[in-house]
């Protein structure tokens, strides 16, 4: 993961570009603080500690993520833990959660993330935009009347028993 930090004397804000998704929510926000025609291009002295954080929390990627450094308040997640799918794109999920490696290893800790659901991200499990370039399209509903008259997990799917190749 490519990090970067940014801070003053009240807050420090972090930056990973792995799990950018270019919403452009920060850039329209605070314009004074981010600006991707500057370099660096996050000016933490832009705006006050309040309003950045207020900002970080709305990008749905948690690319960008915040410390406060005077005393004021630190992130609080979502609770219970909220999962949207974006119309023909990623999982959007805010809350605290923990994501794993295909071992169960921890990869990240994170408030905020955007999951792929596309299949075709090259930065798995995160979203990088390949849903646009694939035309992945959104499914309609999975429930369906088939669903609720089922008596079975059998009359809905096949079984996901999983053998020793899926692991």
């Amino acid at each position: 993961m490519t990090k970067r930090s940014y801070e003053t004397g009240s807050i420090r804000v972090l930056w990973d570009s792995d799990r950018c998704i270019h919403t452009g929510i920060c850039l329209r926000s605070l314009p004074d603080v981010f600006d991707t025609s500057k370099r660096p291009w996050v000016t933490v002295g832009g705006a006050a500690a309040d309003e950045i954080a207020e900002t970080i929390e709305q990008c749905p990627s948690g690319a960008l993520s915040y410390e406060r450094l005077d005393g004021g308040p630190q992130e609080r997640p979502a609770d219970p833990v909220e999962i949207v799918p974006r119309p023909n794109g990623p999982l959007s999920i805010r809350g605290s959660m923990v994501i794993k490696d295909y071992r169960g290893e921890v990869f990240t800790e994170t408030t905020r993330a955007t999951l792929c659901r596309c299949g075709h991200s090259q930065n798995q499990p995160f979203c990088d935009l390949s849903h646009k370039s694939s035309g992945f399209r959104d499914k309609p509903s999975v429930i369906t009347s088939e669903r609720d008259r089922a008596v079975s997990p059998a009359e809905i799917a096949p079984s996901q028993d999983r053998t020793d190749e899926d692991r």
